[in-house]
């Protein structure tokens, strides 16, 4: 993996940041339908934040959301084999 956004993040230079985000589609979307958001974005005019608001989390409360992005955080914890916060 060349990144790991769980945690503490540290800066990326934008050729690192492209590189791991094309790496990221590539492996969830495959090479075609990578190439083909890639061109979605860059026609269609996208306001993430609109976007995030109406469709990310719609059917969650803030407490599930919460829960779901600390059991990741704990998860990418023990992965390096440290403690997770709420695990003492």
């Amino acid at each position: 993996m060349l990144y790991s956004g769980i945690g503490r993040q540290k800066m990326m230079n934008d050729s690192v940041l492209m590189k791991a985000g094309m790496q990221v589609l590539i492996e969830q979307l495959g090479n075609v339908y990578a190439e083909k958001f890639i061109s979605l974005v860059l026609r269609e005019p996208f306001n993430y934040t609109e976007w995030r608001r109406d469709n990310l989390f719609v059917d969650m409360t803030v407490e599930e959301i919460s829960k779901n992005a600390m059991d990741l955080y704990n998860k990418s914890i023990l992965e390096r084999g440290q403690t997770p916060h709420n695990k003492q």
